[in-house]
């Protein structure tokens, strides 16, 4: 009786190490480079259609993770991943993720176009996004995105495949709707922000 009593705990205390071992920071990192191909090392996007994610506010990675798990954020590859990882598993990650700077996207913008854009966002977008797309309520960086990213995201919003937030909705379809040129002139604007 003793001998099966002590072979369980020990059998309950190996898969706790491994449960515990999971995420602790060295395999916290591993776990996240299999993001790197995409995002690039420590969060910093290579790709013009995909975003930065180092220094994003852990709770925006999870909550954008399970959306893309749900299915309610749309996705051609987000949405198989996310369903692979565990609810620790994206924690992790996204812990591991807001640890990193901030990197912003060098890219070409044109000047008349993020004046256009800088004037759109005081008047309709700073309140929400904060310090020039830097900061925003729900913990997403805009700033310094790459243009193509910025655009995908804006025609999901706009063609109602991703829920786009009451507030701005209302700034963007709303009394005095941004014609696609407005919209182009903010993702230049924001993407000239580093």
């Amino acid at each position: 009786m003793r001998l099966k009593l002590l072979m369980a705990l020990l059998a309950g205390g190996v898969v706790f190490s491994a449960s515990a071992m999971a995420l602790e920071p060295s395999n916290t990192a591993m776990l996240a480079n299999t993001c790197n191909g995409c995002h690039g090392t420590g969060g910093v996007s290579a790709g013009p259609n995909m975003p930065n994610l180092g220094g994003l506010q852990s709770g925006y990675i999870v909550d954008q993770m399970k959306a893309f798990k749900s299915g309610e954020r749309p996705s051609s590859i987000m949405g198989r991943l996310a369903k692979a990882y565990s609810d620790d598993e994206i924690a992790a990650m996204a812990s591991f993720y807001s640890t990193h700077k901030y990197m912003g996207a060098k890219q070409p913008v044109d000047a008349a176009k993020v004046a256009r854009g800088k004037e759109l966002h005081e008047e309709r977008c700073k309140k929400c996004h904060t310090e020039n797309g830097r900061d925003s309520e729900d913990g997403g960086i805009i700033a310094g995105q790459w243009k193509e990213y910025l655009q995908i995201s804006f025609s999901e919003f706009r063609s109602g495949k991703r829920p786009m937030p009451k507030k701005m909705a209302a700034k963007i379809d709303g009394e005095g709707k941004l014609s696609d040129a407005d919209i182009d002139a903010l993702i230049h604007f924001y993407a000239s922000q580093q």
